[in-house]
């Protein structure tokens, strides 16, 4: 058995059960829904929801890119579900959800990228759940600005877009993406919601280094990112890139501080920790630190 197939004591998690991830299952299955933490086989699906939360994953099952660490399947998508909103927002309701999470995969073959859906879906939840925030997790859209602003006019309260690795191996790992392009988007959301909050994420194991990682903190803060999260890298299958190295609980408490101490208003960093990873508590605390009371 290889080393990496040995996984670390500390990523060991409990297989997902209980009546809440039953009832939430089903209600996913029903209302013809996605979940990024199916899709992606998230490691913290039994955790999130049992507590009834869930990240949705919009625009269908099937990317137009092959990132090399990503589980979700690549390929040619074949239809766009004008109704998806509506049934999304529904089920918002069903679950009285206080805080959702929305991402998609890539939608390359569409010409605004699936900007148009992700705004009707934060409308569509506002519509239904007024007290509900809401926060997308977009692709970089090809740099095209006319469908990020599509999306921010629907003001989303969060505005999540990962940067995934660092500049060296990024392209390695997103082949059809570009490391500059997301840091100006980032930069841009900036521009069009100025009161609004953004978040990034990234994965260590791919082989950079601690330098390589403070370097990507650095500028992702020149680009005006305020919520970071770091995780580790889980291999899918063996088709996709190897892991590098098992980081430690105490690296990763390490790499938060780091963070924290750079200028980040909030890091979610552990080994399980993922981009939608206890969302809501991360925008509370960018938003205390945006507009402190008293």
């Amino acid at each position: 058995m290889s080393t990496e197939r040995r996984l670390p004591t500390w990523l060991k998690v409990k297989m997902p059960s209980g009546q809440n991830y039953s009832n939430l299952q089903n209600l996913i299955k029903t209302q013809g829904l996605h979940t990024v933490c199916e899709e992606a086989r998230c490691p913290n699906i039994g955790e999130c929801w049992e507590k009834e939360t869930a990240t949705f994953m919009i625009l269908g099952d099937i990317c137009t890119r092959a990132c090399t660490y990503c589980a979700v399947t690549t390929g040619r998508p074949i239809n766009l579900d004008l109704e998806e909103p509506k049934r999304l927002a529904n089920t918002v309701k069903i679950l009285d959800l206080k805080y959702a999470v929305i991402t998609s995969v890539n939608r390359d073959d569409l010409p605004d990228g699936g900007a148009f859906i992700f705004a009707q879906c934060i409308k569509q939840i506002k519509k239904k759940v007024p007290t509900c925030k809401v926060e997308v997790l977009t692709p970089d859209f090809q740099g095209d600005w006319k469908s990020l602003k599509v999306v921010t006019d629907a003001n989303p309260e969060t505005f999540n877009h990962n940067i995934e690795t660092v500049k060296r191996i990024f392209p390695r790992v997103r082949a059809k993406g570009d490391y500059e392009l997301s840091l100006r988007l980032l930069d841009k959301v900036k521009d069009l919601i100025p009161d609004g909050v953004t978040k990034s994420g990234m994965m260590v194991g791919l082989g950079e280094t601690k330098t390589e990682i403070i370097d990507t903190m650095e500028d992702l803060l020149q680009h005006r990112c305020d919520l970071l999260t770091i995780g580790q890298y889980l291999r899918p299958s063996q088709k996709h890139a190897p892991i590098s190295k098992w980081y430690t609980p105490e690296e990763f408490t390490e790499l938060g501080k780091i963070g924290m101490e750079m200028g980040f208003k909030h890091v979610a960093s552990g080994p399980l920790v993922r981009s939608s990873y206890h969302a809501d508590e991360q925008h509370s605390a960018a938003y205390s630190k945006t507009f402190p009371v008293g």
